[in-house]
């Protein structure tokens, strides 16, 4: 006689409906909640996110005996050192370039739109495809372009609340690197008993997953910055310093950051004529391959393990809610839903990840009897 589990087979009761309700209604409020106080918690995000970056070195020289908050000023000079020095080496030319940048942009559209209507000669069919004037081009462009500028860069915030942002982020970040253990105290405390565990489990998965994430992208921003500007200085594509910038910041924002870094390299090769172009898509492709298949398996491993359907939902979901800054925050939002699924669902049910994924791949590949 095959028995099964009754509370599978029972009718939903009224406690069960009432429960669920519960949830709801609790679920509804946490989003209104959010939308609510989008700003403050971004601030605490962005916050306790830098806290679990930084935190590594100050807990390594903490084992090594010296005083927290004696670690937490020696990383602190350190990182104004390396700041300034940036400030010293790197900012005068990077302005002195883009300022050379934007001064040739409007004989780059004219070469643009030069070269593009005498292709279009060959088809005439084509030529209402782009506008009578170089000046309406830059138009059009200026009017598609807006729509990506302004989910990308969704900010109202003046100036002064910028400033004032940036000062308690500052604020944020030191009291929780002097003194964390109250936090993560209170953390664990708020989690039932039974769920200490996982919970504990979660809070360690998510700081060394924001500690291969930070490296990561620190180390193949560096190589891939300083091999797109060296390579396209190589080929004659200028200001290569410029490019070389965009690309290392490109590497915090997840896939679609090396794309659009990639645009204003090829919109001035392109200006500079065919051959120029492609061997500036080449360069970009090149760097664009090594980083996929050698840097990020190399530097990050299989830390974040993330799938890009993920990271492109997350984008969407965090640049729609938050803007900018939330897509910066892409990977380390998409890493804790991960990591609390894991920790509180699957595991808990004693998920075979091994049967799944093989399971998974039957179904993929359309085999007769998968499942």
């Amino acid at each position: 006689m095959n028995e099964s589990d009754p509370s599978e087979l029972r009718p939903v009761s009224y406690p069960d409906l009432r429960h669920w309700i519960f949830l709801v209604v609790l679920t509804v409020a946490v989003c209104a909640v959010v939308v609510s106080l989008k700003s403050v918690l971004l601030i605490f995000s962005v916050s306790i996110i830098t806290a679990m970056i930084l935190n590594p070195p100050v807990a390594a020289l903490e084992r090594r005996g010296v005083p927290r908050s004696v670690a937490v000023v020696i990383l602190c000079l350190f990182l104004l050192g390396l700041f300034a020095l940036a400030m010293r080496l790197l900012v005068p030319p990077f302005l002195e370039q883009s300022d050379q940048l934007i001064r040739q942009l409007p004989s780059d559209w004219t070469r643009i739109y030069n070269q593009a209507k005498e292709w279009l000669q060959q088809y005439p069919y084509l030529q209402t495809a782009i506008p009578s004037q170089p000046g309406d081009l830059i138009s059009v462009f200026g009017t598609q372009a807006t729509g990506v500028a302004s989910f990308l860069v969704r900010s109202t915030l003046s100036l002064f609340e910028t400033l004032v942002c940036i000062g308690l982020w500052l604020l944020l970040v030191l009291f929780t690197l002097f003194n964390p253990e109250p936090l993560v105290a209170a953390y664990l405390e708020l989690v039932p008993l039974r769920y200490r565990p996982p919970a504990r489990r979660t809070l360690i998965r998510m700081m060394e997953q924001m500690d291969a994430w930070i490296r990561g992208v620190v180390i193949n921003g560096l190589i891939t910055g300083v091999s797109t500007g060296l390579l396209l200085a190589w080929v004659g594509v200028q200001p290569a310093l410029v490019f070389g910038v965009i690309a290392f910041f490109g590497e915090f924002l997840p896939i679609i950051g090396p794309v659009i870094v990639s645009v204003p390299a090829l919109f001035v090769a392109a200006s500079a004529g065919f051959t120029p172009f492609l061997l500036a898509l080449g360069v970009i492709l090149f760097v664009q391959q090594i980083e996929t298949n050698i840097l990020i398996p190399f530097v990050m491993g299989k830390a974040m393990n993330l799938h890009p359907m993920t990271i492109m939902f997350f984008t969407l979901a965090m640049g729609t809610l938050f803007g900018g800054i939330g897509v910066i925050l892409v990977v380390p939002t998409a890493a804790l839903v991960k990591i609390v699924i894991s920790e509180f669902y699957l595991e808990p049910r004693g998920r075979q990840k091994l049967e799944t994924n093989a399971d998974a791949k039957a179904i993929a590949q359309r085999r007769a009897g998968a499942g």
